[in-house]
């Protein structure tokens, strides 16, 4: 696994990269053999506290963040890492193993919006901003699994295949905290 430690507005010293690094490779393989990669930052926050964020991208669609502040940078990395470890676990817990049943996965488009400079100007008003379409992978899901990914990364909305039916479904934050799940394939009947 490729870790980077990062600093804005400080020096990390040689003891304090090597702790982080030793301390999330640690952490991270005992939950997954081959992560992906994981960035640390460190950074001065309000009145002398350290902030220090992880990101952890530990596989295909799973990237786990974790952020603390403390008085000392120590502690403040140690707080971080026990969140990112605890979403790790949990996940970890409720994988199911690919080699039981087949992933099952197809093509479709993922949306971003692009930068106002790079598109061309409509003269109608009130027109939408023009989405760039990109290659995605949809994964085959149940439903709780698609709910702990929408929690793991952080994510608005996430689309899945329906391992129970097939249809394709999806769960998404709603504007009250709670977790909103469209099932087409039951809308109907």
């Amino acid at each position: 696994m490729e870790i980077t430690v990062n600093s804005k507005q400080m020096d990390v010293g040689t003891s304090l990269r090597t702790h982080a690094t030793d301390n999330l490779n640690n952490t991270v393989t005992k939950y997954f053999d081959r992560a992906i990669d994981a960035t640390v930052t460190f950074s001065k926050a309000r009145h002398d506290f350290f902030h220090v964020e992880i990101t952890v991208h530990a596989g295909r669609g799973l990237t786990v963040h974790g952020s603390a502040e403390a008085a000392d940078a120590y502690p403040a990395f140690d707080q971080a890492l026990d969140r990112v470890a605890k979403q790790l676990r949990r996940y970890k817990r409720k994988l199911v193993s690919h080699h039981q049943k087949a992933d099952e996965e197809f093509s479709t488009a993922q949306y971003s919006i692009l930068e106002t400079s790079t598109v061309e100007e409509i003269p109608e008003e009130d027109n939408p901003a023009i989405i760039a379409e990109m290659p995605h992978n949809i994964v085959t899901l149940s439903v709780s699994e698609a709910v702990m990914r929408l929690d793991l990364g952080n994510l608005p909305v996430v689309m899945f295949k329906n391992g129970s039916h097939g249809g394709l479904n999806v769960v998404y934050r709603r504007t009250d905290g709670n977790v909103g799940w469209i099932d087409p394939a039951t809308a109907d009947a």
